[in-house]
């Protein structure tokens, strides 16, 4: 390599670097998504089908792995989003895989972070195990089948979230929320 190839790729790190440090200025902290199970969901295919999860926030795009035939899948799988902006709503979509042709939508939901957000603010040291901070309950501002419940478990704050899917025929996801702080991020 050429001193001059070297400098662009010195010069490339260096602005990676910074891009990274003011991303961090940014950064609230980290929203950790289980992504726990799918509860009758619709059929798309023939006699099953064959779901994933897609996670939205602002720019950033997540997905669960596909799950095969199946309308109740359990995935428990965490996917991780980076908090800028808590007024965002998280989205989420599922659909059905499809192989040789586009995938299937399998309805949608969305969440506010905001109450979960709240919780996490508060200074919990001290309060005993599977104390109950908090209770949302579905309304029509929601997707929420039935009430969600923030409380303290193993020294976090933790959301359990039973989603009911819109536009679509039946069909829920579960999903459980945690919070994780970022050394040099702004935080809460």
């Amino acid at each position: 390599m050429s001193s001059s190839t070297l400098a662009v790729v010195g010069d490339r790190y260096r602005l990676g670097r910074r891009r990274r440090r003011v991303m961090v200025e940014h950064l609230l902290g980290l929203l950790r998504v289980r992504v726990a199970r799918g509860v009758n969901l619709a059929v798309r295919d023939v006699t099953t089908s064959d779901p994933y999860v897609v996670l939205r926030m602002g720019k950033q795009k997540l997905k669960t792995r596909v799950i095969k035939k199946n309308t109740n899948p359990v995935w428990n799988e965490d996917l991780t989003l980076c908090i800028e902006d808590p007024s965002l709503p998280v989205r989420l979509q599922v659909f059905d895989k499809d192989r040789f042709s586009m995938d299937d939508a399998m309805g949608h939901a969305e969440f506010d972070i905001r109450p979960f957000l709240e919780a996490v603010k508060m200074n919990l040291q001290g309060v005993p195990e599977g104390t109950i901070i908090r209770k949302v309950v579905p309304c029509r501002q929601n997707c929420l089948a039935e009430e969600s419940v923030v409380r303290w478990c193993h020294g976090q704050v933790t959301q359990d979230l039973a989603l009911r899917l819109k536009d679509v025929e039946r069909g829920e996801v579960e999903l459980q929320l945690q919070w994780v702080n970022v050394p040099g991020a702004k935080g809460l």
